[in-house]
């Protein structure tokens, strides 16, 4: 489907995740433009796109690696300074 805003593909099944229902633990809620959505999380989306096995997924897997990892440095609980 295309849309004013450009393409838009809709699954009814994603390979290697399974339907809506079964990804929905896989997801959080995200707002974006004021619109609150559910997306998957990083995680789940590199497991989907190994899963995918297209060139086009594969390359894009070292760049969402690097996006988890800063998103982990982000989340990780910081010590309390001393004093």
């Amino acid at each position: 489907m295309t849309t004013s805003l450009g393409d838009l593909a809709l699954l009814g099944e994603v390979a290697g995740g399974g339907t809506y229902e079964q990804l929905l633990a896989f997801t959080q809620e995200l707002t974006v433009f004021g619109v609150t959505c559910r997306v998957v999380t990083l995680e789940r989306l590199i497991q989907l796109k190994r899963a995918a096995g297209r060139p086009k997924d594969f390359e894009a897997i070292a760049e969402l690696l690097a996006l988890l990892e800063e998103q982990r440095k982000v989340q990780l609980p910081r010590p309390d300074p001393p004093g």
